[in-house]
């Protein structure tokens, strides 16, 4: 095993969790935008310069799905909840500091 130094400054999890049995809600069930967040903070990363220093993964059910979408910012104390991709750009914005 090689031990390396993280890659990334700050790595933004967005869950995009589905069940397709509709027992419960999840981000990533059609319509409640898990997924389509996850890509537009994608595209906001790279086109804010910010590739290679922030990296935005897809993330498995976060357990706050009936508040979701839901994304967090790891290092750091930062949980964002019912998110849109209107508010990317405020989230890129403080990835950038």
């Amino acid at each position: 095993m090689d031990k390396k130094k993280v890659p990334f400054r700050k790595t933004v999890f967005v869950c995009v969790n589905t069940r397709p049995d509709g027992a419960r809600v999840a981000c990533g069930n059609p319509g409640r935008g898990g997924l389509e967040l996850c890509e537009a903070l994608k595209h906001a990363v790279k086109e804010k310069g910010l590739k290679g220093k922030v990296r935005v993964a897809k993330s498995g059910c976060l357990d706050l799905c009936e508040q979701g979408p839901n994304a967090f910012v790891y290092p750091g104390d930062e949980w964002y909840s019912g998110v849109t991709p209107q508010d990317t750009a405020a989230i890129v914005a403080k990835l950038a500091d």
